[in-house]
């Protein structure tokens, strides 16, 4: 997404800051700035007991600890999403997942960012964990899809990559077989 018209502004491990001068259609010109920004995965990771691994987690940028669903950036060139989501799955929850299905991919936030989310079901779980990152501080909390419900009802979740995979996770799985 950089062009010789980008002025690097920012840059750190996951994402640049750029600025350019972009042309209108009336013939002005106005200066904005956005976000490139690797591409990102979550998973909606449903336990043998239909139960999803919602994570506890500090979040700096909002001040606040956050229910959400496991996430994170693509490591290097050539992590697939499917072996990102793995990782993050297992870092933030302890879980691998024999089975993974594709339920979403596209822009979080396009109006200044180009960051593309992939969303996954994960089902079929087994205990793999791997590290978690050195900043990450994660409380695993297994929740009905019914509490889930309700905890986006009342505010307690206000993650909107979280509520967007709970909805398109429990959309597929009672839809699943319309598909087969």
């Amino acid at each position: 997404m950089k062009n010789d018209q980008n002025k690097l502004m920012y840059q750190c491990k996951i994402f640049s800051v750029y600025e350019e001068k972009v042309p209108l259609p009336d013939g002005r010109s106005v200066k904005q700035s956005w976000i490139d920004h690797k591409p990102t995965v979550a998973v909606v990771a449903v336990n043998n007991e239909n139960k999803v691994l919602l994570i506890k987690q500090y979040r700096a940028a909002v001040k606040n600890h956050l229910l959400e669903i496991p996430a994170g950036t693509m490591d290097g060139e050539g992590e697939s999403p499917i072996v990102c989501a793995q990782r993050e799955l297992a870092e933030e929850t302890g879980f691998k997942a024999r089975t993974l299905i594709k339920i979403f991919e596209g822009y979080l936030l396009p109006g200044y960012c180009s960051e593309y989310m992939y969303f996954f079901l994960a089902k079929d779980l087994f205990y793999e964990p791997l590290s978690a990152d050195d900043d990450e501080f994660i409380e695993v909390l297994p929740t009905s899809f019914v509490q889930a419900k309700e905890l986006l009802k009342n505010g307690e979740i206000i993650d909107a990559k979280t509520a967007l995979g709970l909805i398109m996770a429990e959309n597929y799985m009672d839809h699943a077989y319309l598909l087969f």
